[in-house]
């Protein structure tokens, strides 16, 4: 695979839903007002500007899974996780995206 192709290549299909069976960490990184509106079942709230003061609690999880309003906080969050070393980050876009696959 040539650089172009990995620069521009979609991203490996995850199954989000296995994940979340196995018992992911579930993260909302909206602001704490809008997780009390309404968030996914077991998820807690990190919102995205204390991610860096918070990386003790992503540490020994076996997937993690990041999720916001529309996926744009999340995908930030996943970026700083990854640069903390951490390899087990899923951007999952919306709550209501993951919400389906909660039970």
């Amino acid at each position: 695979m040539n650089l172009f192709q990995k620069l521009f290549s979609p991203a490996p299909a995850v199954d989000l839903k296995s994940i979340i069976d196995e018992g992911a960490f579930l993260v909302d990184v909206r602001t704490p007002g809008e997780f009390a509106s309404g968030h996914v079942k077991g998820s807690v709230n990190i919102p995205l500007d204390a991610v860096p003061n918070q990386l003790a609690k992503f540490k020994n999880k076996k997937n993690i899974v990041v999720f916001c309003r529309s996926g744009n906080r999340s995908g930030q969050a996943k970026t700083i996780l990854e640069q903390q070393g951490f390899t087990n980050v899923v951007n999952a876009g919306t709550w209501d995206h993951v919400n389906q696959f909660v039970k």
